[in-house]
């Protein structure tokens, strides 16, 4: 199993900006934080997309502040995760698409990325109906026109990119700023409960033992930690031009490790305040059944009686979406030319990518409609949990091969905490799907 890599990729991970962004080399520890700052959010936008909308929004107004801890365990197993992504992509010199293409024979590299592209074209299919989602609540825009002013992403990556990857990160960092305040905004006006909040940090036993809690807990993990986002990351850190030394690959781990916890900690803080928002206004007000985008729009600000909750809600999904699509497109880009070393235009490139998700949306729309969304969202978050083992086990094993990474192999102890947290999630994502199965076969709702 263990063998090097072998020498068929000599085009670098995006390679327009690779090593584009400069580092200085005899800066302070504050410059060079800087310098590696942005991956680690762009990333983080992953985690805070609409397809976690759902889930937290059903999970806060059915069991009020008790699946806290779920968000929180599912973040540090995040941040691990996005670790060992980011220091295969600094060590290697490879994104993870190009080291399964190095590693697995022909055809299992092109199943990997059949398996990866449905996953992105899933993933997109939440963000580019949860941004249709936001302007058919702010603007009354229609489903299908909102779908497809999505396209539009597909431009503006592309000019974005043109002007350096800097602004692409500034654009995003800006966007979650906008998520961060609307949220702020919710949590000021629905007066949630700290000690609540505080005592439910720590799992309660009741979340393994009653069963619709458990499942609940199982769709937040699923949401949580995406595919895409290991092979984004690989790739993007190297967009930072430090020296190719042992010296400078360490000094890289460390200032983009930093970068990643930073950014994830503060998807944690947002996707803990859709829960605790939906806990305060919904639980125990006769509300628990609410887990729709829609009808949490619809009851903000009659519950709460405040005026701009409903529309600054509405506010931070369009946000969302429009984030998560940036970079889901970016992952599309890199999985395609990683897993197949196909070099295309760069618009021709994106507006395939872009397509994946644009073209089925629109067919899910027209059969579907409105009432359909929350199904899909449901539905892109089980494919997800299918994908997502077929990407973790391959970097947890590449990043224990000393043959591939060198000095930089994981340690014994974060190798064993890397198999443990890719069991659970294999298991916990395989039981989801099961029971989302199951629950369709038999005809009913799971």
């Amino acid at each position: 199993m263990n063998k090097p890599w072998r020498h068929e990729v000599t085009v670098p991970s995006l390679p327009e900006v690779h090593a584009s962004v400069s580092v200085p080399a005899s800066a302070g520890v504050w410059r060079k934080l800087l310098a590696f700052g942005g991956p680690g959010l762009m990333v983080a936008v992953g985690y805070m997309d609409p397809g976690n909308w759902a889930t937290d929004l059903a999970g806060g107004a059915k069991f009020g502040y008790t699946l806290i801890s779920v968000i929180l365990i599912s973040n540090f197993m995040a941040i691990l995760l996005q670790h060992l992504a980011l220091k295969l992509g600094i060590a290697t010199g490879r994104d993870l698409a190009q080291a399964c293409r190095d590693h697995f024979s022909k055809p299992a590299a092109i199943g990997l990325w059949v398996l990866c592209e449905i996953a992105i074209a899933a993933c997109d299919l939440a963000e580019v109906i949860g941004s249709a989602i936001a302007l058919n609540l702010l603007f009354g825009i229609p489903l299908i026109v909102g779908i497809l002013l999505t396209a539009m992403d597909v431009l503006i990556i592309l000019f974005l990119q043109e002007k350096g990857f800097r602004i692409l990160e500034c654009i995003v960092a800006s966007l979650i700023v906008v998520i961060g305040g609307c949220f702020a905004y919710e949590m000021a006006v629905s007066h949630p409960s700290m000690p609540a909040i505080i005592a439910n940090l720590l799992p309660k036993p009741q979340i393994v033992f009653n069963p619709s809690m458990l499942y609940i807990a199982i769709g937040i993990l699923g949401a949580t930690v995406m595919p895409h986002n290991l092979y984004l990351h690989s790739s993007i850190v190297q967009t930072r031009a430090f020296e190719r030394n042992d010296a400078g690959k360490a000094m890289a781990i460390r200032f983009a490790t930093i970068d990643s916890t930073a950014a994830l900690l503060c998807a944690f803080f947002i996707n803990a305040a859709i829960l605790i928002v939906s806990a305060a206004v919904f639980h125990g007000t006769g509300h628990q059944d609410v887990a729709d985008i829609h009808d949490a729009y619809r009851l903000l600000t009659p519950v709460l009686g405040a005026t701009f909750a409903s529309t600054l809600f509405a506010v931070a999904l369009l946000a969302s979406g429009q984030n998560s699509t940036l970079t889901g497109t970016l992952a599309g880009q890199i999985v395609m030319e990683g897993f197949l070393n196909i070099r295309l235009r760069p618009w021709m490139r994106r507006l395939l990518t872009r397509s994946v998700a644009i073209v089925p949306a629109v067919i899910v729309a027209l059969l579907y409609g409105e009432k359909g969304v929350g199904n899909l969202l449901i539905l892109s978050q089980v494919i997800l949990s299918l994908q997502l083992s077929f990407a973790v086990i391959p970097l947890v094993v590449f990043t224990g091969d000393r043959n591939k990474m060198g000095r930089f192999v994981n340690s014994r102890w974060l190798q064993l905490t890397a198999w443990v947290i890719t069991a659970v999630i294999v298991v916990l994502n395989g039981y989801l799907l099961w029971q989302i199965v199951a629950g369709w076969l038999g005809g009913g709702h799971v």
